[in-house]
């Protein structure tokens, strides 16, 4: 039964009813995609949830300023046969990260800070810092020297400050974990200005400046926010970015009106197939499966933190792609935005895509190997959600669904379903 609701694409909305929601109104203008190429999306997610790879999706696409494309398929929880809705909220993990370096640059844009600056120039904590010599055959540190460069304030922004993930393996992962150092999901009685200036004891990964390694430095970033703004990142968050933009539906934590609307977070058991997340048994700890609306909620992380629908995170994702401003309200300036999707670091070790103020950025399209545009720009989160920017096909797309580990990639193939719709 499940699998025929499924694939019939349960719940479907057209993108005319989702134009109001969104308030991307330029209708003069054609969305720019073939209605009938837009089938094949249909398709290629809802066999994903026949075949219990995923629970259920949203998926939106908006080209020229105007939503060509807004479904939802599947269960938001299967056990109760809840529906997906185009209102569910999801993890966004690592989809934070943009909203938290679009934030930072707004206070660069009030001259409170240099991206050059050291970091320790505003944070006193991380004036003094050692990188890993040597490692034992435990993973543990057992030699560090003194760092030749500060962290800037820049190298936050691209991942390139040395400092790293308790989730992801590396010469740092036991000193953080037995430091006690998490990801940044967490219904523990914790705050971020003491988590950040415990991270600041800890030794780098290599020199400040010199290569890239995916880690913390988003979180560190959203604690210069607090710093300089004498702001929770929560409270800066809701007054600068989402009231503008009418994001009615991000939160760090929901509130209890909303939290029937939260999606069940699942691991993809070998053998077993979509069991609910209880909190433990992946890479990444989330404490307990009901984070975001249980707990101390008073843990505000830069990197991962947020929840968010997929209609939500279009709006910031349109702002972003027209330079900074969405219905009148300017964000930020033309210049920042240009600054920020402009490639800076080989992220990937191949030149394919760089990374710049926040996100990956497709620099060769010959070499990327997939359907993409020079200048496109995105990221991911670790529950199974993805965006992107394409500037040059003004294209904005988003997918949602919650699972980790998966056994899914359809976030990935999405992209190549969007772009075979064309015009």
């Amino acid at each position: 039964m499940k699998k025929a609701i499924a694939t019939i694409g349960m719940l479907v909305l057209i993108a005319a009813l989702a134009l109001t929601q969104l308030g991307l109104r330029d209708k003069d203008v054609t969305p720019g995609l073939i209605t009938e190429r837009l089938a094949r999306i249909d398709a290629a997610i809802s066999a994903e949830v026949d075949a219990g790879k995923i629970p259920g999706a949203v998926a939106l696409i908006a080209r020229n300023g105007e939503v060509a494309y807004h479904k939802s398929f599947g269960f938001a929880d299967i056990d109760t046969n809840r529906p997906m809705q185009l209102d569910s909220i999801f993890r966004i993990a690592s989809m934070t990260k943009a909203i938290t370096s679009v934030a930072a640059m707004t206070l660069y844009e009030q001259g409170l800070f240099q991206l050059t600056d050291p970091l320790a120039k505003y944070i006193p904590e991380f004036t003094t810092m050692e990188v890993i010599s040597e490692v034992d055959e435990q993973g543990n540190v057992t030699a560090t020297v003194p760092a030749t460069k500060p962290i800037r304030i820049i190298d936050l922004l691209t991942h390139t400050s040395g400092i790293g993930y308790p989730f992801i393996p590396s010469k740092v992962q036991a000193s953080y974990r037995d430091a006690g150092i998490i990801d940044g999901l967490t219904v523990q009685k914790l705050e971020l200005a003491a988590q950040m200036k415990l991270l600041a004891t800890q030794p780098l990964l290599f020199e400040p400046g010199s290569k890239f390694a995916y880690g913390l430095s988003t979180d560190v970033l959203g604690y210069l926010i607090e710093v300089l703004s004498g702001r929770s990142l929560d409270q800066f968050f809701a007054e600068q970015i989402f009231t503008p933009l009418q994001m009615k539906d991000t939160y760090f934590y929901l509130p209890d009106e909303k939290a029937g609307r939260l999606v069940t977070l699942y691991n993809n058991v070998d053998g077993v197939g979509l069991v609910e997340h209880e909190g433990s048994g992946t890479d990444i700890e989330v404490n307990d499966a009901l984070y975001p609306i249980v707990g101390a909620k008073t843990y505000f992380s830069g990197g991962a933190g947020l929840s968010s629908t997929a209609a939500d995170y279009a709006r910031f994702l349109q702002m972003l792609l027209n330079d900074g401003e969405l219905d009148e309200v300017r964000i930020l300036g033309r210049k920042s935005v240009e600054l920020m999707r402009t490639g800076r670091v080989d992220w990937d070790g191949d030149s394919i895509a760089d990374f710049g103020l926040g996100f990956a950025v497709v620099s060769d399209i010959g070499k990327h190997g997939e359907l993409s545009s020079v200048g496109a720009y995105g990221w991911g989160g670790a529950f199974n959600t993805v965006y992107w920017i394409d500037p040059t096909e003004q294209l904005v797309g988003v997918y949602m669904s919650q699972a980790r580990p998966t056994r899914s990639d359809m976030g990935e193939r999405f992209r190549a379903v969007v772009y075979q719709a064309l015009e």
